[in-house]
């Protein structure tokens, strides 16, 4: 599968691989990862971000494609949507079905709370399906939440929410523990005790694990528990704006059939938005490892509700998406190939960077590696990657250790005729995560009454940076709170006369701005033409 380039290339790497073998590069300074950053990693590219005009967040810059579509035109208009016959009316309404909004309907439903999850794919199309390399809880005896606060919130660039990072890491034990009694088969030794290992940025073993399909098992039992439960699920169904009522709080959703283009109601005493990312925006051009409706709906529907975003600025770019073959560009390759032994080489089979190193650091190091030193390996499409030397694996820690610890991985590579265990793999950074978000206090709510948030939507968790292993920890942590909060908040809730006049009022906000554009959000799925004219919407 590997061009005679390639090949040429992974013949340095094996010939410097065993003076690698239990030698570790030397970590950054301080001042270094800066420099590196400021220079090669994308948030600092300042003609890739605009300044938004209008809404919570005037004055502040924003990647070019989302502040598109935050100043955008509604997909409805408010004058011609009946509001007065809902055709569902529920205590919590849940506006996604991954695993945030999943962990949030269970709790909601613990609670005694009438809820429901509306979902635009399937339930479980989501992010965390995709996720890979685990879940971070500091629950052994050589760790604490203390050191987990102290890690995320040196890898967040101390611009992490304290009290957001403090409910993170403290009920990280808690979360963790929810998940194994549910029935999530984390990998376990003999005795039960639960195996843990080191991701970027960590100072001890804390990420739990299922093989390396943590976040797919993890949706598994969440999945099932709804359906046992008997949480109804509208599925194909979209949620295009927030409803209010006349007391200026979150009342339910506009949604949209996504097959029929049929308008329906949802009333509710309180709502969650639990819609995730954005990696299919695309930013900068960039690939990514979302699933196919990470494209920041959430972040549209609550900032034309009134509810600003934070740290809207900032995504993660994971260092190791696959860059070859062009049949699975800008995939995940966890970051557990590199906590259980693979290290990055360059073209020449050089070492360039500590293999511990936080993903915005990694990420830069590819990307100058690549642009800036020119020892990249180049690609048939024209792109180019550096070698992940994964065969290390065997060497380190005996034959079979990658069919047992990450299978899923070897799986994919395979059908494309590489053996990960002999040969090294191709990767570069690809869009991962959306950093910023709807800002929220600690119990989950924005700064819209009765509106509720978790999962990737949320701002400020992770401040500039997400360590490994804290967004499958966040969207359960977050999530459960988000479903317990609502409920006990809708109890007490009733629900006053429906209106979207926070639609109409952005509406005009635009127009007295100058604002003229064509675009409208939330955009809900993708683009994909392939530059053939013949799929081009008319």
């Amino acid at each position: 599968m590997y061009t005679q380039e390639m090949l040429e290339s992974i013949k340095k790497v094996e010939a410097t691989r065993a003076s690698r073998l239990g030698v570790e590069p030397r970590r950054m300074t301080a001042d270094e990862k800066e420099a590196l950053l400021a220079e090669f990693h994308p948030d600092h590219i300042a003609s890739q971000f605009a300044t938004l005009k209008i809404g919570p967040n005037k004055g502040e810059k924003v990647p070019l494609e989302l502040a598109d579509i935050l100043q955008a035109n509604s997909r409805v208009n408010p004058a011609t949507v009946d509001l007065s016959n809902p055709d569902y009316d529920v205590d919590v309404l849940v506006i996604g079905g991954g695993g945030a909004g999943s962990a949030a309907a269970i709790m909601a439903h613990e609670n005694g709370a009438n809820v429901m999850i509306v979902t635009k794919l399937r339930h479980g199309d989501a992010n965390t399906m995709m996720a890979e390399g685990g879940i971070q809880a500091a629950d052994k005896e050589n760790d604490s939440p203390a050191q987990h606060y102290l890690d995320v919130m040196g890898g967040g660039h101390f611009k992490n929410v304290p009290e957001l990072l403090e409910k993170l890491v403290t009920e990280g034990p808690i979360a963790v523990k929810w998940l194994n009694d549910l029935g999530v088969m984390f990998d376990k030794e003999p005795d039960g005790t639960m195996i843990t290992t080191h991701g970027g940025g960590t100072s001890r073993k804390r990420m739990h694990a299922a093989k390396d399909y943590s976040g797919a098992e993890i949706m598994r039992v969440l999945r099932d528990e709804v359906i046992n439960r008997g949480i109804p699920v509208v599925d194909f169904t979209s949620a295009i704006e927030i409803i209010k009522d006349e007391n200026g709080r979150a009342a339910g959703a506009v949604l949209m059939n996504m097959e029929t283009k049929e308008i329906l109601i949802a009333r509710a005493k309180t709502v969650i938005i639990a819609t995730g990312g954005a990696g299919r925006m695309h930013y900068q051009g960039f690939p990514t490892s979302n699933h196919y409706g990470a494209t920041a709906d959430g972040l549209v529907l609550a900032y034309r509700a009134g509810a600003p975003l934070l740290y809207a600025y900032t995504l993660q770019y994971h260092p190791t998406g696959v860059a070859y073959p062009s049949q699975i560009f800008g995939a995940l390759v966890t970051e557990k190939v590199r906590s259980i032994g693979a290290m990055l080489v360059n073209s020449e089979g050089e070492a360039f960077m500590h293999p511990l190193e936080t993903r915005d650091v990694a990420a830069a190091s590819i990307i100058r590696e690549c642009k800036a030193r020119h020892k990249g390996v180049a690609t048939p499409d024209g792109g180019f990657g550096v070698w992940l030397d994964s065969p290390m694996i065997e060497l380190l820690h005996g034959e079979g250790t990658i069919e047992k610890r990450i299978p899923a991985m070897m799986r994919m590579y395979l059908k494309y005729g590489i053996d990960m265990r002999k040969q090294p793999i191709l990767v570069y950074p690809t869009l991962h995560y959306q950093n910023g978000g709807i800002k929220i206090a600690a119990n989950a709510m924005s700064d819209v009454e009765n509106l509720f948030v978790a999962g990737e939507a949320v701002g400020g968790i992770h401040g500039e940076n997400r360590l490994m292993g804290n967004s499958l920890l966040d969207i359960i942590v977050f999530g459960r709170t988000a479903g317990i909060e609502a409920a006990k908040v809708a109890k007490n809730t009733t629900v006053g006369k429906l209106n979207l006049d926070h639609v109409t009022a952005f509406a005009k906000e635009m127009a007295e701005a100058g604002i003229k554009t064509d675009k409208v959000s939330p955009i809900l799925l993708p683009h994909y033409t392939h530059g053939n004219p013949r799929f081009e919407a008319k």
